[in-house]
């Protein structure tokens, strides 16, 4: 899956990354009976613990996800997985790389998000990462053809295994929509914006004009940016992985129109994933009408919207396809139980469980057998009824071209969002000084 970060000042991520071990990615691996790194027990009924640290919404939880840890539990019961979460993806992956210099305080299983796997793959930290692509049950070809391309390193080593992919479309609310006067036919909204994403910010203008009182058009001007540039050929860097942010087509074409569109006032000033739930929370209180809407983004819709907004959201087709997000699951070599936390990165990775994720929680599979499932392709969601989701995400995901990724471009996305976009809604900054101050940042903390 794919989330919003911020990012943090050195000193700032080195304290909280030592301070909230138990909290933030880590499990610290796990139990007292086994203190053997690699290897795992040789005895099945000894029991042990495995930590998955993540960020965002994998879908794997027993309480909101596919229930998956509790029934790899049933099938293992000597093994207890839990979950070492947190909502905000760049100080998740700032700390990861703390404590994989530190060799201590990882998790059994780390995620790592596509906007980060270019930099993953670099030598300095996939030493630290076990080569999964030799785990038993794995074989590499069982991806879509870009996936565990961009998870190998070099010299062939496989430092993690897709979770998912993030074909974008728009949910949106079907009666806020009627309201404004616009149509509510999932048909007739995406032939508002089809081909074009100037036509969807043109269609935020129509919404407001006939808004009810304190409706925003769309959740965030940083959605948008990402909505619009995972459709891109040319986005952060090219294909020698050098960074060309400056003077992509891409990044220009999707800056321009999220800052139209924060201009124009069709944003609702939000920073998803905000860890004070201001986000979350606006899902509830109607405070926009879309949100760009990758497969992974579903679920995010129907938990933070609640029962009482059931069947107002629908998902159209988007301007253009693209993918925004996707993860990985790696096993850190410094782990305790690198055999069994192999095994359970396989068996959550396989299609038989990618499938149950997105039937349950919408993160659409990155495996072939997964995303040709008949239950992907004609799933429904009950959040969303009448909406044929997998019909949706799949037609989406077969017209996806997708863009060279560099080792620098989750550091520069956020500088982007967070340091020039989100500072144009909340701080009224003017957009020549915005980019102006996230050219500086990529100067100041970016060496190439």
């Amino acid at each position: 899956m794919r989330t919003s970060g911020r990012t943090r000042k050195a000193a700032v991520i080195a304290v909280a990354g030592i301070a909230t071990c138990a909290t933030l990615i880590t499990g610290c691996s796990s139990d007292s009976n086994n203190d053997s790194k690699g290897g795992g027990s040789s005895d099945a009924n000894q029991k042990i613990t495995l930590h998955i640290g993540d960020f965002g919404s994998f879908g794997y939880d027993d309480k909101t996800g596919a229930a998956l840890f509790s029934e790899y539990h049933k099938l293992h019961p000597n093994i207890t997985v839990v979950e070492d979460n947190t909502s905000d993806g760049q100080q998740y992956w700032d700390t990861l790389k703390l404590h994989l210099t530190q060799g201590s305080g990882l998790a059994d299983i780390q995620a790592i998000e596509v906007g980060y796997i270019a930099e993953a793959v670099t030598p300095a930290i996939a030493s630290k990462f076990e080569d999964i692509g030799k785990a038993p049950g794995v074989n590499v070809d069982d991806w879509v053809s870009y996936k565990e391309k961009q998870a190998t390193t070099s010299d062939g080593k496989v430092i993690g295994l897709g979770t998912d992919i993030g074909p974008t479309a728009i949910c949106y609310r079907k009666d806020l929509f009627q309201q404004a006067g616009l149509p509510t036919d999932r048909d007739q909204v995406a032939q508002l914006w089809a081909g074009d994403w100037q036509k969807f910010v043109d269609a935020g203008k129509k919404f407001k004009a006939k808004a009810p009182a304190g409706v925003a058009f769309t959740d965030s001007g940083s959605g948008l940016f990402n909505a619009v540039l995972a459709s891109q050929p040319t986005q952060y860097s090219d294909a020698s992985g050098k960074l060309i942010y400056d003077t992509s087509a891409g990044v220009k074409t999707a800056w321009d129109l999220a800052t139209e569109a924060v201009q124009d006032g069709l944003t609702a000033k939000l920073r998803q994933f905000n860890t004070d739930n201001s986000w979350n929370a606006a899902f509830k209180t109607s405070k926009f009408a879309t949100v760009a809407c990758p497969s992974w983004m579903v679920g995010q819709v129907a938990t933070n919207s609640g029962p009482a907004l059931k069947g107002k959201w629908d998902i159209a087709q988007p301007p253009q396809a693209g993918n925004w997000g996707g993860s990985f699951l790696g096993v850190p070599s410094a782990g305790k139980h690198v055999k069994e936390a192999e095994a359970l990165a396989e068996w959550l990775t396989a299609p038989a469980q990618e499938v149950k994720v997105f039937q349950k929680f919408g993160n659409i599979p990155s495996t072939k057998a997964g995303l040709n499932d008949p239950a992907v392709l004609a799933a429904t969601n009950d959040f969303f009824p009448g909406t044929p989701v997998g019909k949706v995400y799949t037609t989406t995901a077969q017209n996806v071209q997708p863009a060279p990724i560099g080792q620098w471009d989750g550091q520069v996305k956020t500088f982007i969002t967070d340091n020039g976009i989100l500072d144009m809604e909340q701080h009224g900054t003017a957009k020549d000084k915005a980019w102006s101050n996230v050219q500086k940042l990529v100067k100041d903390k970016i060496e190439q």
